[in-house]
């Protein structure tokens, strides 16, 4: 029996130590795979980082070379742009004779009357109102109110006459682009014949600077056109450059006003700050700059301190009196004692 004991629980001891064996190699294999899993899982979310951040450094013109042509737009040396600058008054006189010679024919300056102009291209003498029904301009007297009458008298009209498309107002056509300056005179002296390869609609033109390339407007600038009254020649791009100096000053008519008004305000501030500072000065300085020292009277020989006790006698003698106390009592012989 007792043998027999012995055996089951020598039988027993070696199932349990087999089991834990078994369970060991369980949770290494687990743990071994959870790990690789693991490894997979950050290599993944590596490579989609590295893809998430390639695409998002990606400039903006690699991803529009897969679908539209589009060439970046040219830096020009505008002169009025400059902190102390004012447009050009000759200038603006060429760009009006332009948009009225050229550009009147398909686009209108709705928002501008005919007085902006006076004392900015033309004197009052010169403003002139139309054109009339036949197209020709003509001077009639008053109403200087009146806005630059439109080419074509309503919307339909125009697109009637234009293929189809709306020629934009001109007015704010400057400011309705980023770097609209350059943008304007990089269209009106872009036009070229298409690429090889690329195939011309019809009633279309080629503009390397244009949304797409091609547009329904023709070239309107062409060397000697037009006549200056200052004898300027008037080259492709001498035009082009004064009608975007012309519509950028329709676009800001305070250009000029809103400078000299800084400058006086520039001007106003600096005098106010040099006051406040002489002021500042005057009532502040002595405050500043004053010394208050202690000079003892062996040193000064003041007789009129020797005379007057001084504060700091005055306050000893106070302390002297404050510490010291005086009581009477009455001992068993009836003498008093001072304590």
């Amino acid at each position: 029996m007792a043998i027999v004991e012995r055996f089951g629980r020598a039988v027993s001891t070696r199932c349990r130590k087999f089991r834990w064996i078994a369970v060991n190699e369980t949770s290494c294999t687990r743990s071994s795979g959870g790990k690789r899993g693991n490894a997979w899982l950050g290599i993944l979310a590596g490579m989609m980082g590295s893809c998430g951040m390639v695409l998002y450094f990606l400039d903006e013109s690699s991803v529009k070379a897969f679908g539209e042509l589009e060439i970046s737009l040219p830096k020009y040396p505008w002169a009025f742009n400059g902190v102390f600058k004012s447009f050009d008054h000759a200038a603006l006189r060429r760009g009006w004779l332009i948009y009225r010679t050229v550009c009147h024919t398909c686009h209108s300056l709705q928002f501008v009357r005919f007085s902006h102009l006076i004392d900015v291209t033309h004197t009052i003498e010169e403003v002139q109102d139309g054109p009339d029904d036949k197209g020709n301009y003509y001077t009639r007297p008053g109403k200087l109110s009146d806005f630059v009458p439109s080419p074509y008298p309503n919307e339909e009209a125009a697109r009637a006459a234009n293929f189809g498309a709306y020629p934009p107002d001109l007015t704010y056509m400057i400011l309705t682009r980023k770097r609209g300056l350059d943008y304007v005179f990089s269209l009106l002296t872009g036009w070229m014949d298409p690429p090889a390869g690329i195939a011309m609609p019809n009633d279309q033109y080629f503009n390397a600077y244009f949304s797409g390339g091609f547009t329904t407007m023709p070239r309107t600038f062409y060397d000697g056109m037009v006549e200056y009254d200052d004898d300027t020649p008037a080259t492709e791009s001498q035009m082009a450059k004064d009608v975007v100096e012309f519509l950028m000053w329709t676009a800001s008519c305070e250009h000029d006003e809103r400078k000299i008004m800084t400058l006086k305000c520039l001007g106003i501030f600096l005098i106010l700050i040099l006051s406040v500072g002489h002021v500042n000065r005057r009532n502040w300085s002595h405050m500043r700059s004053r010394c208050i020292a202690y000079v003892p009277q062996s040193v000064t020989r003041d007789p009129r301190l020797a005379e007057a006790p001084s504060l700091v006698q005055r306050s000893a003698r106070e302390c002297k009196r404050s510490s010291t106390t005086t009581t009477t009592t009455t001992t068993g012989g009836g003498t008093p004692s001072i304590r």
